[in-house]
Parts: structure tokens; sequence; C-alpha cells
């Protein structure tokens, strides 16, 4: 019986909104990362049935369909095809489902999933603002009215509906600023993170996360005005960062591994999809988490590590607050090495990001399952269960 397998999982460090990375054009902060595949693996990327490749800002530098012109500038073989995919925040996990759907079908023997966004070369929202709204007169307003979703309202409709304050949020957050720095000084992104040479950048290296902040306290994050309502809890403070980056992961099936010399890391598990209320947006983490465990046979408790994508504060303290029902044990598994609060978010590379933690984290300390799901625009949902191999 075929599987889905990741031998391979890097990044480049997550770069600050006009920070070290935003010299750098995202077709070839693509190619970087998938040149590090190649040599770190040594695989021929003429072998490579497909590259899928997330991106959601599908305008201007990035489109063109940017994972074919990624592969040509990273040069690759004129033979290799590459696609461009947007589930919004969650395109590059979906990339992993479609590459793991395509290798257990048989149309795949080796494929890369990974994706890209350059917020600061590509601003949130720059395809929204070429031609009309994506939420048409007729048939969305007859539905939900005259309403216009945005994720910052919808995580001030989280906070409301949880019961979260703002003191809960701005904790959740300086906690995901002290674990990414406590993680970047223990090593742990170090496997993962391709560092980008200067003649990318036009400027100095970038080799880590440059998000992070390190002694923040709580005075400090009080301070800063709510974003989206005058009376809100949503600060850009326990929001995630805008950001560029890039991610990516070799996928084969157990058999091709073998026959090229690969070493598996994990398998793809179970990988499902969820959806709930457009206009909140956010919780569809909730029962992406809940199918994907009822569809793996898996206990809450079995799984040693989650990822649920740092969007706002509110989405993983919803999440912890629905399925974990106190359970200390699921709070110090959830983002061991912080989240997009901390380390940023680049939207299309964010899924395969946080994938690459994950299945590096469950490598360094011998954790069998690892579950990641992420909040994405229009209230979807992907989730994910790897097994460690």
């Amino acid at each position: 019986m075929r599987d889905a397998v990741i031998v391979e999982a890097v990044r480049t460090p997550v770069g600050k909104r006009n920070g070290g990375l935003s010299g750098v054009h995202p077709v070839d902060l693509s190619a970087h990362i998938l040149r590090s595949l190649v040599d770190r693996t040594g695989i021929d990327p003429g072998l490579v049935d497909d590259v899928i490749w997330g991106c959601v800002s599908q305008v201007g530098e990035q489109t063109s369909d940017i994972a074919r012109t990624a592969l040509l500038a990273a040069g690759w073989p004129d033979s290799v095809p590459g696609v461009s995919i947007d589930r919004q925040c969650g395109s590059s996990q979906q990339s992993v489902h479609f590459a793991a759907a395509g290798l257990i079908a048989g149309q795949y023997d080796l494929v890369v999933a990974g994706g890209v966004e350059s917020m600061s070369r590509v601003p949130m929202g720059a395809s929204g603002q070429v031609a009309g709204s994506p939420f048409s007169a007729s048939g969305w307003t007859g539905r939900y009215g005259e309403v216009t979703p945005h994720q910052g309202v919808g995580a001030e409709m989280v906070a409301q509906q949880w019961g979260l304050s703002r003191t809960q949020l701005d904790e959740y957050s300086l906690r995901s600023h002290e674990k990414a720095a406590a993680a970047q000084d223990a090593g742990w992104f170090d496997d993962q993170i391709v560092p980008v040479p200067e003649e990318l950048t036009g400027g100095e290296p970038v080799q880590v996360d440059e998000g992070v902040r390190r002694g923040g306290n709580l005075a400090a994050m009080a301070s800063l005005r709510p974003a989206f309502a005058a009376d809100g809890v949503v600060t850009a403070g326990n929001a995630s960062q805008i950001s560029d980056g890039a991610a990516a992961l070799l996928m084969t099936t157990s058999d091709k591994a073998r026959e090229l010399g690969l070493t598996p890391l994990a398998r793809v598990h179970t990988a499902v999809l969820a959806a709930a209320d457009p206009v909140i947006m956010l919780t569809a983490p909730i029962p992406a988490t809940r199918k994907a465990l009822q569809r793996s046979g898996l206990r809450l408790d079995e799984i040693g590590v989650f990822e649920v994508n740092e969007a706002f504060a509110a989405v993983p303290l919803a999440w912890l607050a629905d399925l974990a029902g106190g359970d200390t044990g699921v709070e110090k598994a959830l983002n061991p090495g912080g989240g997009a609060i901390a380390i940023g978010h680049p939207l299309g590379a964010s899924g395969a990001r946080l994938m690459t933690a994950m299945v590096h984290h469950q490598r360094a300390f011998g954790i069998r399952y690892g579950l990641q799901t992420m909040c994405e625009g229009g209230g979807q949902a992907n989730a994910t269960i790897l097994e460690l191999l």
C-alpha cells in the first residue's frame, strides 16, 4: 500500500516587514529554498513530478504561477512542472495535503510541497485591489448582509465569544516570544533554517528569524492601542507579524525513499479539512482538529506536539478552551518553539513553516504524533497529523 512520507523539511529565516529579506524577489527566495532541498538530499531535481507552491497574494511579483517560475530560477530542468495554490493562510499546508494525496494515489513518486510570501514586496490584500470586490452584491450580501469579512474583526469576535481578556491575549503573546527566543538559544531551529546569503539580500545575510523580541513585558504590551476596535482587545502585539519567507518539504513514498537512498522523517498519517462561519472566520481549527482525531482514531492526549497557527492570540486560546478543557499537558505541547506572533506569518509559506517546525521537533524529542492546524480566509482550516518514523 502506498503512503506519503516527508524526507526533508527546510525553511528560510522569517524576515520582518521591510527587513532583511525585503530586497529578495519572492521567486528568488523560493528558488533558494528549492535549491537547498537538492543540496541536503542529493536528489536529481529532474525526478520531481511536481512542485506544489502556496502563495496568497498572487499578483505582481508573485503571479504567473510562481511555482514554475521559481523552480526554473532554481536551475531545475525544464521538464519539472509547478503549480501555485491559494487556500489563504493554509496554502502551503494544503500543498502538503495535495502532495500526500498524489503520492498515495500513484500520481506522484517524488514531489515538493511548500510556499512563499513576500509581504514587504507584495502587500497583504494587493490582489483584492485589482478589479472589484470578491464579495458579490447579490449572492454574498443576500446570505450574509452588508458584511465584508476581516480577520482582525473576526479576532475581536472570537475574543468576545470565548470571554478572552486583553491580559490573557497579551500574556499568551509574551509567552510566544519567550518560547521562540528560548528555541533560538537552544538551537532548535538550526537544522531547519537555510540562511539567505548577502548575494540575495543585497545587504547582510539573514540567518535567524527577525521578529522574535526579547525582554518584553506586559506593561509594554498593555501600552499598545487596539488595532480594529476602539474598545477592542486585539493589538499589533497579540497578532501575527507581517513577514517574508519561504519553506519546502520533499515528499515521496516509503518504497521510493528506499530506492533513492532517502530516510523518511515522518508519515502523513491523517489530512482533513473543515469550514465554519466565514464572517468570524477564525474558528475552523476547532472542528478540523476534532475531525482529524476522529478520522485518525487517536485521542488528544496521544498527540505529543501541536502547531496551531497564531494568526491572533485569540485563535489558539479559543482552540485550547474548546478542546483541552484546562489540560495543562496540551497547553505545554502547543507551539513549543513559539508561533507566528513571535516568528511571523508569511502567509503562503506559513503552513510549510509550521510543518517544518513540527517534524523537526518530533524528530528531536522522539514524539510519535504531531498535529498541525491553522485558520484560513473564508472560515476554513486544514488539520494534519504526522507520525514520526
